[in-house]
């Protein structure tokens, strides 16, 4: 009996060591298939861990060894630890396509230079474009101020860019915020990588010689734009054609185009050219505005007759909103002291009330300064999506317009503001009918190649030439942030709007489509957590004490009816 037992445990033994074996056998030669055939599956309904298609090829065709740096590290508030691991995973599943071309790491900033140097530092992050972010905190009961660097420093072959992290917008809750820069750390993160890595840089030209905007005055945009771009000024009345360049900008022009410019432009958009118009069509500045008020004046552009036949029409309007922008003015008098108070101001509106499209997708508020309606008109093969909107209490003044300071007296009344909201940015997308089709080419230039139908192409049209318009700094004259209000000291988000539709329109990479990831909040029920906690305490406490006292005994009742035999 003896005998027959030892035989059976040792056939046992063979057969459970044998299973070993062929299980550890099994594991190696899946490890060497997982490596030779990578995948990754992602379960969350929103797709929270994949990369888009142009993110993963731009990983997979790197040339050089991209190095990032992370400075959102240190003692951090639970939201902005959410942030961190989103960050932290999403340049995980970087390395996993880039492979050792993508180094990274996370750096305090607070103790990474000495307390001497730390406001150097943070002086050149700033003006990278990382803003430096200042919140409160409670610690062992006190309450205290942090400063966070919420953004990263992406470095490649002798050459670096930053990546803002902490986007959004500002108007939301906190927690809202942080939901949006999350769904936005792919897009930021890899656009830097895709900045410092290509070598070929996309050409911007900045049109001249129409009264546009003075360079001082879109400063800021053009440093942005620079480092992205190579930015070029065009002086289109001494040019026989619009060189081929990817994008132009028309900010603001004040005279009129000539039939001849009006030709050069036309043929630019009929080759595939992109353009961003920035207009006003009524003339109207704050420095212009007696004691009693101005009139409006239409301007002549001569790009009328252009934008109506490629789908639109600026009109001659202007809009008022109560969710608007303030202007100081004098209310009163304190003995000899006169009383300046910071009033809303209809005529500036604030938009933060957008399409569903990757270009405004989680975008802040814009700052409009006398902005005109925008009416469609049918172009065939032409796509017109409006972008951005202002708010539901709006209206429309038609001309002639007197703009009175003494407005700002009065207290908006809503019901006067029934027109709903009206739309003021446009996009573009399609095949452009050309304006000159059917008609007599200009003879001073050589129309020999002229076509009267497009190829596929963008354009983007503002009814609001000062969008793109920066303030100066009054003590050296050089250029604020573009979408700064010196008189709140907000910054608008006017920079990140034309730099997403500029990455829209000319990214052949597709790389703006990650900015529709979407991140869903799930948040608890407050009540209900407050009013169960005790019970779910108890429950997380007992229960576990509980489930290994019964494992232990089920344990203990099954080796003692095997082994009470023998």
């Amino acid at each position: 009996m003896t005998k027959q037992i030892i035989q059976r445990e040792r056939k046992v033994f063979w057969r459970d060591i044998s299973r070993l074996g062929i299980g550890v056998v099994a594991l190696f030669f899946l490890n060497v298939l997982t490596q030779s055939y990578f995948f990754r599956l992602d379960l969350t309904e929103e797709k929270r861990y994949s990369l888009s298609d142009p993110t993963k090829n731009l990983l997979q065709n790197l040339e050089q060894s991209v190095e990032v740096t992370v400075y959102l590290e240190g003692k951090l508030p639970p939201d902005f630890q959410r942030l961190q691991r989103s960050i932290e995973e999403t340049l995980d599943n970087f390395q996993s396509y880039a492979g050792s071309k993508l180094r990274y790491r996370f750096v305090d900033p607070l103790t990474a230079v000495s307390a001497e140097q730390r406001n150097d530092f943070f002086f050149r992050l700033d003006s990278m474009g990382i803003e430096i972010t200042r919140v409160f905190d409670e610690e062992e009961g006190n309450r205290i101020q942090r400063l966070i660097v919420p953004g990263a420093v992406i470095r490649s072959g002798g050459r670096e860019t930053a990546a803002m992290l902490l986007k959004g917008d500002k108007g939301a809750s906190a927690q809202q915020q942080l939901n949006q820069s999350i769904e936005g750390v792919e897009y930021e993160l890899a656009s830097a990588i895709q900045r410092v890595t290509t070598a070929r840089r996309k050409q911007v030209a900045i049109m001249r010689g129409h009264g546009e905007l003075p360079s001082v005055e879109m400063g800021s945009l053009i440093d942005a734009l620079s480092q992205t771009y190579d930015v070029y000024e065009l002086f289109l009345p001494q040019s026989e054609e619009i060189a081929p360049v990817d994008a132009v900008i028309v900010a603001k022009p004040q005279q009129a185009f000539s039939r001849e410019d009006q030709y050069k432009l036309d043929q630019y958009i009929m080759r595939g050219g992109n353009v961003l118009f920035f207009l006003d069509a009524l003339q109207i500045d704050m420095d212009s505005l007696g004691s009693n008020g101005a009139f409006a004046f239409p301007i002549d552009t001569g790009l009328d007759d252009l934008l109506f036949r490629y789908g639109l029409r600026v009109n001659p309007t202007l809009i008022q909103s109560v969710e608007s922008g303030q202007y100081p003015i004098v209310v009163g008098n304190l003995g000899d002291q006169p009383q300046v108070r910071l009033l809303p101001w209809p005529f500036f509106p604030i938009a933060n009330n957008y399409a569903s499209h990757p270009i405004v997708r989680n975008l802040d508020a814009v700052y409009f300064r006398f902005v005109n309606s925008i009416d469609t008109i049918a172009a065939p093969g032409v796509t017109k999506t409006p972008l951005v909107f202002t708010s539901q209490y709006s209206r429309v003044l038609s001309t002639p317009i007197v703009v009175d300071l003494n407005e700002l007296r009065q207290a908006p009344e809503p019901e006067r503001y029934q027109a709903g909201s009206q739309a003021i940015a446009y996009l573009l997308e399609g095949k452009f009918t050309s304006v000159f089709r059917n008609r007599i080419l200009p003879s001073e230039l050589n129309t020999q190649d002229f076509r009267d139908e497009s190829v596929p192409t963008k354009l983007l049209v503002v009814s609001d030439g000062d969008m793109v318009h920066n303030e100066l700094d009054p003590q050296n004259n050089r250029p604020l942030p573009l979408g700064f209000d010196p008189f709140t000291e907000r910054t608008f988000a006017n920079q990140d709007f034309v730099l997403n539709a500029l990455a829209y329109m000319i990214d052949d990479s597709g790389l703006i489509q990650s900015r529709a990831n979407e991140v869903r909040l799930r948040p608890l029920d407050s009540v209900k957590v407050k009013d169960e906690a005790v019970r779910w305490q108890i429950i997380n406490l007992v229960l576990p004490l509980v489930l290994i006292g019964l494992f232990g005994l089920v344990k203990f009742y099954l080796r003692r009816k095997r082994y009470a035999r023998f």
